[in-house]
């Protein structure tokens, strides 16, 4: 369909808005009339002008007298707003119909919302919700996701915006090529902005601003689920090196008391002693909200754990467990600590609750579904995630099973 603006005038002649006194001289309201290929609409300009003065094929007043040059100048104003209009429309969205550029420069607000502006309005609603249920570190995902939209239908649509009616399978397509193949992310990374994508269409369909789930015959790459947890022997060798600078033993501290409470960053930084709860048997539980998720979590303080509070108490402020550092130092000093214990898998404070679930609790016998619930975790596959199970561990449950059937069944030879 072309996208070719035109734009006429001309008189509504069925309609007689007024009559001079000397009943000869009758005035028709102009309306006008705009055409981008096969989409029409009309408007009434809310002028009128007296059938002798108008000519037809320009669509303009004829002679130079006041009533004539003022009249096609209000028309020429007129004629330019929509062009204007129309412009801009078709820069941001690449297409145009008359409808929208009717209302747009009536002053009316289109009734299809752009993908773009959205997606702006989502963020604004997460970023109001920071520090109430909604991290910080997620926001930047979306701001992330955003960037690489508006990159995306600059070079590929030549456009700023698109009509969310146009996200369908082929854009969506479109774009997991662009991020896996132009931008070179890596399939975890390219499918967390193909998410906030998909968070964007449910909000649009929740809203009645599309008809169906554009998504529907898309399928994702599964990204590789890597393993982040150290293994028996590293996670031993770090608690255990002895380290010369103060600096690292803290960072180390930190390292491991998550390691063996499964606590995460942010909610490490948020610990107080309130959040310390004594049982009736004495023992010290952990017990808070998670910041990402708002899912209650609770774990026992283990004898290594108590021991680092105990070594670190009073050092921090505000009722505070700990004093945490940025995780970017955090994540610096690791690098360093690893380095040292000989450790050469890539160690962050992250990998930590790998550490917690793998080899802390279920190379122990700790049924997963209780890991699932110290971690803080909604779902029960993402707690799978971070389930190493190797040789000693398979091991030891088969030592069990053994056990358990001996003398329970008779085998003839």
């Amino acid at each position: 369909m072309s996208n070719e603006l035109k734009v006429s005038f001309y008189l509504k002649r069925e309609s007689r808005l007024e009559k001079c006194s000397d009943g000869e001289k009758v005035a028709y309201p102009i309306t006008g009339k705009i055409i981008i290929g096969k989409s029409i609409a009309q408007f009434s300009t809310k002028l009128k002008v007296e059938e002798r003065l108008w000519h037809i094929k320009s669509g303009r007043a004829t002679g130079k007298s006041r009533v004539a040059v003022e009249l096609n100048r209000e028309i020429n104003k007129i004629n330019l707003s929509i062009h204007r209009h129309y412009k801009d429309i078709l820069e941001r969205t690449g297409t145009a119909t008359a409808s929208e550029v009717k209302n747009a420069f009536q002053g009316i607000a289109t009734a299809q919302m752009t993908l773009l502006v959205l997606f702006e309005e989502m963020m604004s609603d997460f970023r109001a919700r920071i520090g109430i249920d909604r991290a910080a570190s997620s926001y930047q995902g979306y701001r992330t996701t955003y960037k690489y939209l508006e990159c995306f239908l600059r070079e590929k649509y030549k456009v700023g915006d698109i009509p969310f009616t146009r996200l369908d399978l082929p854009f969506i397509e479109a774009f997991d090529f662009y991020l896996r193949v132009e931008r070179g992310l890596k399939p975890a990374t390219m499918v967390t902005n193909i998410i906030y994508l998909q968070k964007a269409a449910r909000m649009a369909l929740h809203r009645n601003l599309i008809s169906r789930p554009p998504f529907t015959g898309y399928k994702p790459p599964r990204p590789e689920q890597r393993n982040r947890s150290l293994a028996k022997d590293e996670l031993e060798r770090l608690v255990s090196t002895p380290l010369s600078k103060p600096k690292l033993c803290y960072i180390r501290d930190l390292f491991v008391f998550s390691a063996f409470t499964g606590i995460s960053y942010a909610d490490l930084k948020k610990l107080t002693r309130k959040e310390i709860v004594t049982e009736k048997d004495g023992s010290l539980w952990i017990s808070a909200k998670r910041q990402k998720t708002g899912v209650p979590f609770n774990v026992k303080l283990l004898d290594i754990p108590l021991r680092i509070m105990k070594k670190y108490e009073g050092f921090a402020k505000d009722d505070h467990v700990f004093r945490i550092p940025t995780l970017n130092a955090i994540n610096n000093g690791l690098k360093k600590i690893a380095a040292h214990c000989g450790i050469e898998t890539s160690v962050t404070f992250h990998v930590s609750r790998h550490c917690f679930a793998s080899q802390v609790c279920l190379s122990q016998g700790v049924p997963i579904e209780s890991v699932s619930r110290m971690l803080g975790h909604k779902d029960i596959r993402t707690t799978q995630r971070y389930a190493k199970v190797d040789n000693e561990k398979i091991g030891n449950d088969m030592k069990q099973l053994s056990l358990r059937l001996a003398g329970k069944f008779d085998y003839a030879v």
